[in-house]
């Protein structure tokens, strides 16, 4: 069974910048991309990042020209920079693989992001 593991969140002051990194414990066959929900106290998981095996990216619109995701293949790893934090930004950021219509999305365990004002 593959595993995200996901680092980097912490706390930071509004305006500073975190990485988040989620690496997979293998390749994942047939992958369509990885990308980043973000779910906040009472509310639901949100769609924050996404980006496909080739490279192409998404963002919601709260976050783009702040957070920028990138990835490297061949460490199966993906990365979410995020700058100009806000404190509505707080939040468990999973990590997760699309692995198409037949199969379900992999998560990672989460990692807490809380920016302070």
């Amino acid at each position: 069974q593959v595993q995200l593991v996901e680092s980097g969140g912490g706390l930071v002051q509004a305006g500073g910048s975190l990485r988040l990194s989620c690496a997979a414990s293998r390749n994942i066959f047939g992958i369509i991309g990885m990308g980043w929900y973000c779910q906040a106290p009472g509310k639901q998981r949100e769609l924050v990042a996404f980006i496909s095996r080739g490279g192409i990216t998404n963002y919601a619109d709260s976050v783009k020209g702040r957070f920028t995701a990138s990835r490297d293949n061949a460490k199966n790893t993906v990365y979410l920079q995020m700058s100009s934090l806000k404190p509505e930004d707080t939040a468990v950021y999973y990590c997760y693989a699309d692995r198409g219509p037949l199969l379900s999305n992999l998560w990672g365990q989460g990692t807490q992001v809380t920016v302070s004002s």
